[in-house]
């Protein structure tokens, strides 16, 4: 059986905040299965990418598109944005009190209009294949986790939540080496077993190893200045961002 596919397009993307212009004619098109990271240095505009993509507040479009499956998702609550097939992994996860992981899933199930019957045994099973304690999973979202035990969290959701397009912004921020390996390895999984098209937002080329890109897209002083193979990556390795800064 052919597996369903899912192409989310970024268009002419203009973003600001407040009184500043932070991004500038970014396009993109992540199509389901591929792996595109975007890599840039401190201020470039990467993490302003995911929240415009996700309608954070205060972060105002002011030119460009974005469609996921030719649906426009500027004109989507982000709620909706989530429900269609968008999904991101925050670099800082937020504590929810009084809020069980098991409840936050259904809840979001329930909105997709999927099958909660199994739930509790599916979060076991995704918990356990990132080793993610199953103790945590009867606590409040996040409440007093460690970096990594959040980011386990965050991917224990995905993988239960399986939406079409993933956006991590900086999964590898506050992690371990196992952990990090465990999350980036399960998201490697998900482009195979789910097709999943996947975004990653990172500063370095050490999350690659478990999570293989298809592509490597420079982000500098809010543009897109070169895109090329995983070779991109090895390169900005060696040698920064420092070429590409002027740009």
């Amino acid at each position: 059986m052919a597996k369903n596919t899912t192409t989310l397009e970024i268009k002419n993307l203009a973003v600001s905040v407040g009184s500043s212009q932070i991004l500038n004619d970014v396009t993109l098109t992540i199509k389901s299965g591929e792996v595109h990271a975007v890599m840039g240095p401190n201020g470039a505009g990467k993490s302003t990418l995911s929240a415009a993509l996700m309608g954070k507040p205060g972060y105002v479009v002011t030119g460009g598109s974005v469609k996921l499956d030719g649906i426009d998702m500027l004109a989507l609550p982000t709620w909706q944005r989530a429900t269609a097939g968008l999904h991101l992994i925050m670099q800082y996860p937020t504590e929810i009190p009084g809020v069980m992981l098991q409840d936050a899933m259904s809840a979001a199930l329930d909105a997709r209009e999927r099958d909660t019957s199994n739930l509790r045994s599916l979060i076991a099973t995704e918990a356990k294949r990132i080793s993610f304690d199953t103790e945590l999973v009867d606590r409040a979202v996040n409440v007093d986790f460690s970096g990594g035990e959040k980011k386990r969290n965050e991917t224990v959701q995905l993988a239960v939540l399986q939406p079409k397009i993933a956006i991590l912004d900086e999964l590898d921020s506050g992690l371990d080496i196992d952990a990090l390996r465990d999350c980036a390895q399960r998201v490697e999984d998900a482009t195979r077993e789910m097709n999943l098209g996947v975004l990653v937002i990172t500063h370095y080329s050490r999350l690659f190893e478990q999570l293989k890109p298809d592509f490597v897209h420079i982000l500098t002083n809010g543009r897109i200045v070169k895109s090329a193979g995983p070779e991109l990556a090895d390169e900005l390795e060696v040698t920064g961002y420092a070429a590409y800064s002027d740009k």
